[in-house]
């Protein structure tokens, strides 16, 4: 999924003529801390650095330092519990104003895995930004 997040995320910005430091937070869905390493390793090769406003739904969903979750969180589940309950709360206080939030997932497929293919990783990305 890292590498599908880290593509959506260069293509949009190459489309829309912006950078990360145009948002106040690139949120992306479910990678936790390993496929948040490789995410941000695989844009540094592109010369792209998130690192200072990105932050992941999977390492946001659970206290990590007390609770014995290893790499964070997985799933749907965390985008959508973050995202209508922590940020939609900072964007209506307007501690956030302009977001990215790319929700990232994986294509599983029964016969895929039975046959040896590789699990297609998927991100899609939307522009949250205040309304005036």
């Amino acid at each position: 999924m890292a590498p599908a997040a880290a593509r959506t995320l260069k293509d949009f910005f190459e489309d829309t003529s912006t950078s990360p430091a145009d948002y106040d937070l690139i949120l992306t869905g479910d990678l936790g801390e390993i496929g948040k390493k490789l995410l941000l390793e695989l844009l540094q090769k592109d010369g792209i650095d998130i690192s200072g406003n990105h932050d992941d739904c999977g390492l946001m969903i659970y206290d990590r330092n007390n609770q014995d979750v290893h790499a964070g969180g997985s799933g749907c589940g965390c985008s959508a519990s973050i995202l209508c309950s922590v940020i939609l709360k900072k964007l209506k206080n307007k501690e956030l104003r302009n977001i990215l939030f790319v929700a990232t997932g994986a294509l599983m497929s029964l016969t895929s895995a039975q046959q040896g293919e590789s699990i297609p990783g998927i991100a899609h990305l939307i522009n949250i930004r205040e309304f005036s």
